[in-house]
C-alpha cells in the first residue's frame, strides 16, 4: 500500500492506495492521521483489512496538495557518511560504525513544497536519502536479521543541510540539519509488501533539471537492517520514528569547486517505487 496526507498544510487527511491499484481510498472515517498512535496501533495491518472488506469510501487526490506523509513522528534518527562512493568523494575514511545524528522533527515538509533558505546561509545543500518508517518499538535488538520485522514501510527523503552551520560553527551536526523546511518527505510511505529488496534502490537528486545525484542503496556501507539493529541499541526506536539512511556521492558540498541551492533553484528527487519531489528554493524572510 501507499500511504499518503492529501490536504492544505496544518489540514491533510489520511488516503491509502492500495498495493497494485491507482485509485485512491480515504482513510479517514477509520484513522485521524498517519501517525505513531496509528503505527502502534498495527494500523497497516487494520487498513488493510479496511481496503480487503471495502469500508473506505474512494476519493479524487488530483490538483490537491500532497502533504509529508508521516505526521509528528518522536524523533529523526539520521545515519551521516553512509555510503562508500560519497565517503570517498569526501575524502573521508570509511566508518568502522554507523555515525548517527539527529534531525528536528518540524524540519519536514511534503514533496512539492518550498525549501527555505536560512537567514545568512551561503551553503544549504540537498541530499536524497531513503527513509525507513519503524512500525513497532524496537529496543536492544537480538540480530540485524530480525530488524526489518520493525519497518513499517520507506520513504524519499531530502536531508537538505547548510554545510556552515554543520561543520563550520562548532559543535555537532545538528544546527546545520534543523532549519526549517529541511526535511521534505514523500509522496508516500510504500509498505513493506511493495518493497522486494531495500537495498537494490534507485535514487537520484536534479538540479534545475541536470542531475546532480545517481546512486544505489546497494552502495550503502551499512545496509537497513544493520542501522535499525544499531540504533536500537542506543535508543528505542518508537512507531512512527523515521530514520534517513544516508545520501549517495554528488552533493554540493563535494563538488569542485562546491556548489550550493539558490533562491529560485527547482530540485527533484526520486526513489525507485517511492515516487517523486518537485520543490522550489526560495530565500528566508
Amino acid at each position: 500500500m501507499k500511504l499518503l496526507r492529501v490536504g492544505s498544510i496544518g489540514n491533510e487527511k489520511p488516503v491509502v492506495i492500495p498495493t497494485g491499484s491507482t485509485e485512491s481510498y480515504d482513510a479517514s472515517s477509520i484513522f485521524a492521521d498517519f501517525d505513531r498512535d496509528f503505527f502502534e496501533a498495527n494500523g497497516v495491518e487494520k487498513l488493510r483489512a479496511a481496503v480487503s472488506d471495502g469500508k473506505l469510501p474512494k476519493v479524487d487526490i488530483s490538483n490537491k496538495r500532497i502533504g509529508a506523509p508521516l505526521s509528528d513522528p518522536q524523533k529523526i534518527v539520521c545515519i551521516g557518511l553512509n555510503y562508500r562512493e560519497h565517503a570517498r568523494e569526501g575524502n573521508q575514511e570509511i566508518p568502522k560504525e554507523p555515525i548517527i545524528f539527529m534531525k528536528a522533527p518540524n524540519t519536514i515538509i511534503g514533496p512539492n513544497d518550498e525549501i527555505i533558505i536560512p537567514r545568512l546561509s551561503a551553503k544549504t545543500d540537498w541530499e536524497v536519502e531513503l527513509c525507513v518508517v519503524i512500525g513497532k518499538q524496537a529496543k536492544y535488538l537480538k540480530s540485524p536479521e530480525e530488524a526489518l520485522e520493525y519497518v513499517a514501510g520507506y520513504a524519499v527523503s531530502n536531508d537538505v543541510s547548510e554545510r556552515e552551520f554543520q561543520l563550520e560553527r562548532g559543535g555537532q551536526w545538528d544546527k546545520g540539519k534543523s532549519c526549517e523546511t529541511f526535511n521534505p518527505l514523500g509522496p508516500w510511505i510504500a509498505t513493506t509488501d511493495e518493497v522486494n529488496d531495500p537495498q537494490n534502490l534507485k535514487l537520484w537528486l536534479k538540479i534545475n533539471g541536470a542531475e546532480e545525484q545517481s546512486s544505489s542503496t546497494s552502495d550503502m556501507i551499512f545496509d537497513v537492517a544493520h542501522i535499525i539493529w544499531y540504533t536500537s541499541q542506543f535508543m528505542v526506536l518508537d512507531p512512527g520514528d523515521m530514520i534517513n539512511t544516508g545520501t549517495p556521492q554528488g552533493v554540493g558540498h563535494g563538488k569542485k569547486p562546491p556548489r550550493y541551492l539558490n533562491a529560485g533553484d527547482v530540485v527533484e528527487l526520486g526513489i525507485t517505487g517511492l515516487g517523486e519531489q518537485k520543490l522550489k528554493v526560495i530565500s528566508s524572510i
